[in-house]
């Protein structure tokens, strides 16, 4: 089994305020990276974004000025296939969560592009926001860069704000 992770249309959706084709964006921009699930540096950075999520919760409820851009990627289950997505904008229930998916599924079929999802914490692999004008958090991101061309993951870093 292959864990599918999304990239570049969640970085262009963290800046736009709707859904990817009701804001122009590129759809070549999407970009979809494919991790084992056992992957060490994946594994490291959802365990470094669940570390924080309640400070990245509690941050969403009450945006400081200068933040904006609150998102969550939560994985999808389809059978045998994994695949994350980011979900903008999201909410709290009293189940969990619940919110739009913001890339096109590859790999799984029971979700389409712009359908509210309902999900728990379980589900959520990372979560990052805009502050000043950078990204904060989007942890699984910056391991993603790795397995990119150098030109194509400096492109997304300097056009999305991406510090690593």
């Amino acid at each position: 089994m292959k864990l599918a992770v999304r990239a570049m249309i969640s970085l262009m959706l963290a800046f736009a305020p709707g859904l990817a084709g009701a804001q122009g964006v590129d759809p070549g921009d999407d970009k979809t990276v494919i991790f084992t699930p056992d992957d060490p540096d994946m594994a490291l950075a959802t365990a470094k974004a669940r570390a924080r999520l309640d400070e990245f919760l509690a941050l969403s409820e009450a945006p400081p000025p200068g933040t904006d851009r609150f998102k969550l990627k939560v994985k999808v289950r389809d059978g045998n296939v994994t695949e994350h997505f980011w979900v903008i904008p999201f909410r709290r229930t009293e189940a969990g969560f619940v919110g739009i998916l913001a890339n096109q599924p590859e790999g799984v079929h029971n979700v389409v592009l712009g359908q509210t999802i309902e999900f728990t914490r379980d589900d959520i692999s990372d979560w990052g926001y805009r502050s000043g004008g950078r990204q904060v958090g989007s942890f699984t991101v910056c391991v993603m860069f790795k397995k990119m061309s150098k030109e194509e993951a400096d492109t997304a870093r300097e056009k999305y704000g991406f510090d690593c």
